[in-house]
């Protein structure tokens, strides 16, 4: 299979894998290595990266690393596994349509764009733009619309913030965004609400500490569940608890597996 052949076969799996019943899990990684273990294991169907955490280990808070090194470590993360592979563009880098033009071509066959509130109208345009690319490059591009009228509606009630979400995502939908990404912590009746306003299959949520399980999400209709920054974070807490062991008695736990 020819590399561009190899391209469209995955975003068609990616497609495939959306659009089950059953709901997808994608356990967020940032590097090459995160890339190979997650990939070992045989319940991974594809690979989503996290830009918060892709740009936390070059140094960079989330959404300011630059877009040759975002896509730099994309790309390695491409090289790391044989299973698509979506990404997190942050808000597109000023250029959604090219950016994700440039992201196919390192391999790249879906993302998480992000509205960052802009006006609904012009983000999506911004989606149009972004699948228009897709079909330009003959790739069924997955494109996760990302709306942010939950986790950074200020201090409007629930009720508007949900409201607000499901008005945006309708009109990302309509522009052809594959998927709307919500996030936040969802309990059952905010997920009921979304679902209920984009359509069962549509919704992707974000796990975070105290929200509901995969298990939960999908039977409530949900058809993607991912893991941002915490993948990252639950390693480094494991990471930091090890080095107070070891500054405390020197002494590596006999559990530890070797997976590099």
């Amino acid at each position: 299979m020819t590399p561009a052949a190899e391209v469209v076969a995955k975003a068609t799996e990616l497609k495939r894998l959306h659009e089950a019943p059953e709901i997808l899990r994608v356990v967020n990684v940032w590097d090459a290595i995160t890339t190979r273990v997650v990939s070992s294991l045989g319940a991974t169907r594809a690979i989503a990266t996290a830009g918060h955490s892709i740009a936390a280990a070059h140094g960079y808070k989330d959404g300011t690393i630059p877009l040759e090194l975002a896509l730099a470590a994309v790309e390695r993360i491409v090289g790391a596994t044989d299973l698509p592979v979506t990404a997190d563009l942050d808000a597109g880098f000023g250029n959604p349509g090219e950016t994700i033009r440039r992201a196919i071509g390192i391999g790249v066959v879906g993302a998480n764009v992000e509205d960052r509130l802009k006006p609904t109208g012009e983000f999506a345009r911004d989606v149009q733009a972004i699948v228009a690319a897709g079909e330009a490059e003959g790739v069924a591009f997955q494109l996760n619309a990302r709306t942010d009228a939950v986790l950074k509606g200020g201090d409007k009630p629930m009720e508007e913030k949900l409201a607000d979400a499901v008005q945006r995502g309708r009109a990302y939908l309509d522009a052809g965004a594959s998927l709307i990404f919500v996030p936040g912590k969802l309990d059952r009746a905010a997920t009921e609400q979304l679902v209920a306003g984009l359509g069962r299959g549509k919704l992707s949520v974000i796990g975070v500490p105290g929200a509901l399980s995969a298990k939960e999400y999908e039977q409530l209709g949900v058809a993607r569940i991912s893991y941002g920054p915490w993948t990252q974070n639950y390693a480094l807490n494991a990471y930091l608890q090890l080095a107070e062991s070891l500054y405390a008695d020197g002494t590596v736990p006999e559990s530890t597996k070797a997976l590099n």
